[in-house]
């Protein structure tokens, strides 16, 4: 097993956590590799001669931003694949791409077809034989969540939208929505994310947090510190089952 870097040790988190909550975009699903090959010929197509991983970064920098945006704004929920509209349109206008809307639905709808990261499936089985609850906490919306689920194809024991609360992660909300539907006190569940600001979020709440740091960069400095840094899944289940 690989050097496992944590706050909280294994045994204590094994012994009080009852279930695991996980975010999809990005840390169920390998949502930059997936979209980059889905933008590829598109962007071929177009003429544009940028690099489409750069392109997928953009756009995900830019929804990310209006996600917070909307959040902050309090002024009701915008749907996630409306903002993946606006998202997707900004920056083909920076790119100055001509573009029709079925195009840019076309794009944002990729986003439902993306394929779990490879350790993922048998990691998830592992966790569920050792006795947690499985749970993803998605800013996606309900409608796009379910069109998913096959293309993940694990069966999750709740697939929550944050529209249930009506902001985006980070707010508070959503995690108490999640501890709410899951069943369990905030403290014996672990939410688990590729993303720093998800961990953050849910720790300011009271859950405890994995940092899955994939992409080898530091957590920040912050009071909301992970319970558990792991490089991928299998190392996840690795230590919690």
């Amino acid at each position: 097993m690989k050097e496992t870097h944590n706050v909280e040790k294994p045994e204590i988190l094994r012994r009080e956590i009852k279930a695991l909550a996980f975010d999809q975009y990005g840390t169920i699903v390998d949502m930059q590799k997936g979209l980059t090959a889905a933008v590829t010929p598109f962007l071929k197509k177009k003429g544009w001669d940028g690099s489409p991983n750069s392109f997928v970064t953009w756009w995900r920098r830019t929804h990310f931003e209006n996600s917070m945006i909307d959040a902050l704004l309090d002024r009701g929920h915008t749907p996630y694949r409306q903002i993946g509209h606006r998202a997707v349109s900004y920056v083909l206008d920076r790119c100055g791409i001509a573009y029709s809307q079925d195009e840019v639905r076309s794009l944002v709808g990729e986003i439902e077809k993306l394929k779990p990261f490879p350790d993922v499936i048998a990691a998830l089985g592992k966790l569920r034989g050792a006795g947690y609850k499985l749970a993803i906490l998605s800013n996606g919306d309900p409608d796009m969540l379910k069109a998913a689920g096959p293309h993940i194809g694990f069966p999750f024991d709740h697939v929550i939208s944050v529209q249930e609360a009506g902001y985006f992660k980070p707010h508070w909300k959503t995690y108490a929505k999640a501890a709410e539907i899951i069943g369990e006190e905030p403290a014996h569940i672990l939410f688990v994310a590729n993303h720093a600001f998800d961990c953050i979020g849910a720790k300011s709440y009271g859950m405890r947090a994995a940092f899955i740091n994939r992409r080898k960069r530091p957590f920040g400095d912050t009071p909301h510190q992970p319970d558990l840094i792991v490089a991928d899944f299998a190392e996840l289940a690795a230590v919690m089952a």
